[in-house]
């Protein structure tokens, strides 16, 4: 069962951690990781079995920093597809490169600017074929 837990930031620099729909279940930390593992605790001294329950924070922030957050996590995310379509870049011109034109490892490695371990990797390895 997930049970979400509020978390915002005191005036200290304190989590203070909130059970939603569990009046009066509240706690604090001095990190995230703290806070929600007071939450647990105060969960179950309002009576709450929460020892096996999912605890699922929704990090609370002032707008700048949240949109500091989302502004990373959306380069993030596109870096992460640009990886990706480097990969299959990669593979395929190792392929081509190997497959088609008969280099070897080291001589496709030394036309991509990769090191041969990588080239056999995107060849041979697993994610060659996810690729």
């Amino acid at each position: 069962m997930n049970r979400i837990i509020d978390l915002e930031l005191d005036e200290s620099g304190a989590w203070i951690a909130s059970a939603r729909g569990v009046r009066g279940c509240h706690t604090h930390g001095r990190s995230i990781g703290q806070a929600l593992r007071r939450a647990r605790e105060a969960l179950a001294v309002c009576g709450v079995d929460a020892r096996l329950a999912d605890l699922e924070p929704v990090i609370h922030l002032p707008a700048a920093a949240s949109a500091a957050a989302r502004s990373y996590a959306a380069e993030r995310e596109k870096l992460e597809r640009q990886q990706a379509s480097t990969r299959r870049s990669a593979a395929a011109a190792v392929e081509i490169l190997t497959d088609v034109y008969g280099l070897s490892l080291r001589d496709a490695a030394e036309v991509l600017g990769l090191s041969h371990q990588r080239v056999h990797q995107l060849l041979s390895g697993p994610s060659a074929h996810a690729l």
